[in-house]
């Protein structure tokens, strides 16, 4: 049974591993903690970016000899494989550590049975310990390695009666600076940001992250079919981030000449599916994406059951008439409602910030495949097609 020390050390891993959020792609985040034999703490770490040492080194590294005969807690069981880090596993052992406490299994078939190695050489290994703290701090990165897709929040803000713009168009700016902020903290946790053309048209958004102390920029995505929506000289073409243009296979691109372009299948509809984006993704190394487009590309997503969280953004403000925050998600009947579990409520300046995330789905491991919806029921049949309208950027 786990002791007070236990769940002291292991949430202070989780909060460590949080450090490493948007630094560690494709790896995962993972925090460590390591205590003397008399249970004092003598070691910590965290994965701090991709390639470099990993959350156990770190922790042993800091303990010395210390850390012989005493205890790590790890948020994901330590890896048993030998790529541009050596083995985590075989390292503890190397340490003398005797007793190993890790929160979540690795899903990882090439990295899995680090657990298998440590009990072979003598150490106690106990997992689970608040397993649903650390599957949460790694979501992403489970959802990628479980799905073969990236991991979806998708982001909005809003009016308290539900709308993203006046009747008029005009949005600028519902949300406070503080909340428009916060988004750049999103932003800095993802691998990729991700809007469609109305959006490009309309704002010529830059989507770089602004005012985050060492972010690595994400990937800027632009969703854009008919490649009409992104221009030469579009911000979002700079050199502050890198970035990608998603056009059809069968249209005329030449004007994005020594720009980052992939082509995908249409679907039936017209559009780019949902799948295929994500899929084209995941094979650039992107295990997270921000969604900040409009409601069209978020119903999209929503119906394609690739939709992983929601952070919606809440102002004191009513404007009665407008596009509402999400467009057609397949839904006809109440029955079919995407119901959402709330996980955080905040408030941002003037604004309240909702996080919810699909009623019972964790991160992913309940889900079969990205054609899957909450509650693991099918939403759609695999092709869902995107096809964008605009949002102001937040």
């Amino acid at each position: 049974m786990a002791t007070a020390a236990d769940v002291n050390a292991m949430r202070r891993a989780v909060a460590l591993a949080a450090r490493g959020l948007g630094s560690t792609s494709p790896n995962p985040v993972v925090g460590c903690v390591v205590l003397d034999a008399s249970g004092h703490e003598v070691g910590a770490g965290y994965h701090e970016r991709a390639g470099g040492p990993h959350a156990e080194v770190h922790a042993l590294r800091q303990a010395g000899v210390l850390a012989r005969g005493g205890t790590a807690y790890v948020t994901l069981e330590p890896c048993n494989h030998t790529g541009r880090t050596g083995p985590c596993a075989q390292a503890l052992v190397e340490a003398g550590v005797t007793r190993v406490v890790y929160a979540v299994a690795d899903p990882n078939p090439q990295a899995t049975g680090g657990a298998d190695t440590l009990r072979a050489a003598g150490v106690q290994v106990e997992h689970g310990l608040l397993a649903d703290e650390a599957e949460a701090g790694n979501a992403a990165w489970l959802t990628s390695v479980r799905l073969g897709r990236p991991y979806v929040l998708w982001k909005y803000a809003a009016t308290l009666d539900g709308r993203i713009a006046a009747q008029d168009g005009t949005s600028r700016w519902i949300t406070s600076p503080e909340s428009r902020a916060d988004v750049h903290r999103l932003r800095a946790e993802a691998d990729a940001v991700l809007v469609g053309s109305g959006t490009a048209r309309a704002d010529d958004p830059h989507l770089a992250v602004r005012g985050v102390d060492g972010a690595v920029q994400p990937l800027r995505v632009v969703l854009d079919t008919e490649a009409t929506a992104v221009k030469p000289g579009a911000r979002v073409l700079d050199d502050a981030a890198p970035t990608l243009i998603a056009v059809a296979d069968d249209v005329e691109a030449a004007h994005l000449a020594g720009v980052d372009v992939v082509r995908l299948p249409r679907t039936d509809g017209g559009g780019l599916s949902v799948p295929a984006l994500l899929a084209a993704l995941h094979e650039r190394g992107v295990r997270s994406v921000l969604l900040e487009g409009g409601p069209t590309l978020a119903g999209s997503f929503a119906a394609a059951g690739a939709v992983d969280k929601v952070v919606g953004y809440l102002a004191p403000v009513l404007l009665g008439a407008g596009p509402a925050a999400l467009g057609d998600a397949g839904v006809t009947t109440i029955t079919e409602a995407l119901r959402l579990d709330v996980t955080d409520t905040a408030r941002i300046g003037p604004d309240l910030r909702v996080t919810a995330r699909p009623a019972s789905t964790g991160t992913g491991s309940e889900r079969t495949g990205p054609g899957r919806g909450s509650g693991g029921r099918p939403r759609g049949n695999g092709s869902t097609a995107v096809h964008a309208t605009t949002t102001k950027e937040h």
